[in-house]
């Protein structure tokens, strides 16, 4: 099952990042996916991430830290440490309901009883949610899931190479707009966003969402190519409403823009370097494939 744990380590930037990032150890080893795509004398790499950290996730491996140094520009889906102002526009106009709006009864009063001790496990105070619309709110129950695991969205790899970037004057490049990501799930009628997170609810009670949230890092922290395409086959296969939304609106339906914002990248700079959810990089309609059906080399380095 992919369910929403998938969107907060592979998929999307649900919430305004924080600027810290873990003082590094001193190993570095491979991590997550990394492809190098040619065309002519452009060189890019592309390295899959994911939107959450630990400490030991530092430093990355020293191909990915070349390639971010000798870099004309960096893409990123959205730069966690950009304009913090469009991002909270964003949430606000996609996953609040206004104050004093009137709002039809949902299911979040019938789901109450098993909100509350959620809220309390995470330390979210019901008056801090009461506003958030359905898919928000599951996506802050994620959120608190993957945290009490060790996972953290300040630590994100992300947010790590924004930082990086900037230190070394290097240009960021957005793919995406927070905008663009929230209005995704602003889509989905208040039904299907109960549904959601129903299906929310549901795998974190049955202990679903901490195990995903287990495998999706340990296949990111050793670079397991195996381990990265079985979690996607086996994700394309679940048929509930949450991992069908995942894997047609946020992974395929935003892939092929990606590969588009990416090859223009690679025709614009000589190198460069795009850094995207992990989970964009394997399955059926990946960006690499979409890149080479392109006519670009493409070429897996871990």
């Amino acid at each position: 099952m992919r369910r929403q744990i998938i969107v907060m380590f592979c998929g999307l930037f649900l919430l305004p990042l924080q600027h810290a990032v873990a003082e590094a150890p001193p190993a570095a080893v491979n991590r997550g996916a990394l492809f190098k795509v040619q065309q002519a004398n452009h060189t890019l790499y592309l390295f899959g991430t994911i939107h959450v950290g630990a400490p030991d996730f530092y430093p990355l491996e020293p191909t990915v830290t070349r390639a971010l140094r000798e870099a004309g520009a960096l893409a990123l889906e959205v730069d966690p440490l950009g304009d913090q102002r469009a991002g909270l526009a964003a949430v606000l106009k996609y996953g609040i309901d206004a104050p004093g709006a009137k709002v039809a009864p949902d299911c979040r009063q019938t789901l109450a009883p098993r909100l509350a001790p959620l809220l309390q496990k995470y330390g979210l105070q019901p008056t801090a949610t009461a506003l958030m619309k359905p898919w928000m709110l599951a996506s802050v129950l994620a959120i608190g899931e993957f945290s009490t695991l060790g996972y953290s969205p300040t630590l994100a790899v992300d947010s790590y190479l924004s930082k990086q970037a900037k230190a070394h004057r290097i240009p960021i490049v957005e793919l995406e707009s927070m905008d663009s990501q929230m209005a995704l799930f602003g889509a989905m009628t208040t039904t299907d966003q109960c549904r959601f997170l129903e299906d929310g609810l549901d795998s974190i009670e049955a202990q679903h969402q901490s195990d995903e949230a287990r495998e999706i890092a340990q296949a990111w922290r050793t670079a397991d190519q195996g381990a990265l395409e079985r979690i996607a086959a086996t994700a394309e296969q679940d048929p509930s409403y949450a991992a069908q939304f995942v894997q047609k609106v946020l992974l395929d339906g935003r892939n092929p823009a990606l590969a588009d914002g990416i090859a223009r990248l690679l025709s614009r700079e000589t190198h460069s370097l795009a850094a995207i959810g992990v989970l964009h990089l394997v399955g059926n309609n990946s960006v690499p494939k979409l890149l080479q059906q392109k006519g670009l080399k493409v070429e897996r380095v871990y």
